[in-house]
């Protein structure tokens, strides 16, 4: 029996400091902690087929969830979401993780656009590139609209070890084909890593 049509899904919690008003991440990320102003993005990403993640090259999943700042008074639940791994960026030695959710705040709609950006660089990078989100608000229903605010957002090591408690393999028929998925998938993420920093690791 193979993992064939059994999908993969996880929760993942990511928070830093967040501005209203900035346009890039790492000036949003300053003016955030300067005002003690933050974000927590609580992401359920859903892959639905393993298989179809495997084989397209945007690598696609889905994403739910809420955002949760006292910039929009508390937590928002959120109404359509974007989820990729290791999605090409077009640019040499670049891929994206991308989370994206949509939300509607005092009757406005906005659009949070965050993304890990891994580079072939040192292993030494590796945590950071996969556990550091930069991310966008823009006001409306994607990413199109309007930049109205900017932030850093990163998983901590807690939360890493809370993520990996929440993985399940929906449409699973029993034990051994669950147990496939989840080796799938691994050798899948950890084979993309190895493209983005085995070749130092090569080189030195």
């Amino acid at each position: 029996m193979t993992a064939t049509g059994v999908g993969i899904s996880f929760r993942e919690t990511m928070s830093g400091a967040f501005a209203m008003g900035r346009t890039d991440p790492i000036a949003g990320q300053q003016a955030g902690e300067a005002a003690g102003s933050s974000l927590a993005l609580h992401a359920t990403v859903l892959i639905p087929d393993l298989d179809r993640l495997l084989n397209d090259p945007d690598h696609p999943g889905t994403l739910a969830g809420s955002i949760e700042s006292s910039l929009f008074g508390g937590s928002v639940a959120g109404t359509t979401g974007v989820f990729n791994l290791f999605n090409p960026s077009g640019q040499p030695g670049l891929k994206y993780m991308v989370y994206e959710l949509g939300f509607q705040s005092g009757g406005t709609a906005y659009y949070l656009a965050g993304r890990k950006e891994v580079r072939d660089s040192s292993p030494l990078d590796a945590w950071k590139q996969t556990t550091t989100l930069y991310t966008r608000l823009h006001q409306g229903s994607d990413a199109t609209g309007t930049i109205v605010g900017a932030g850093v957002l990163s998983l901590g090591v807690a939360d890493l070890i809370r993520m990996l408690g929440t993985v399940s393999t929906p449409g699973a028929a029993d034990a051994t084909q669950s147990a496939q998925a989840i080796a799938r998938f691994g050798e899948f993420f950890l084979g993309q890593m190895w493209d983005s920093y085995g070749v130092h690791l090569k080189r030195a």
